[in-house]
């Protein structure tokens, strides 16, 4: 069995994804996007990237990582 993905080198990469922005963004592009693949070797997984850079690296989570960093960083 392989490893799961940790990161793809451009978010264009992962194809018919929709990047949201938290509520709280203020359109300032300093932020973070997410994202839910639905195919290829990303799915299930949450894509993280950087607003500024809509073309660069994504950061790959497992749902319940993701879940895990939100908690402790609202803790």
């Amino acid at each position: 069995m392989s490893a799961l993905p940790r990161h793809v080198p451009s978010s264009n990469d992962l194809h018919d994804v929709r990047w949201l922005r938290s509520s709280y963004s203020t359109g300032a592009n300093n932020c973070v996007e997410t994202a839910r693949p639905s195919g290829g070797p990303w799915a299930g997984l949450l894509a993280v990237r950087d607003s500024k850079d809509p073309a660069g690296p994504a950061l790959l989570f497992s749902p319940g990582s993701w879940a895990g960093f939100t908690t402790a960083f609202r803790s």
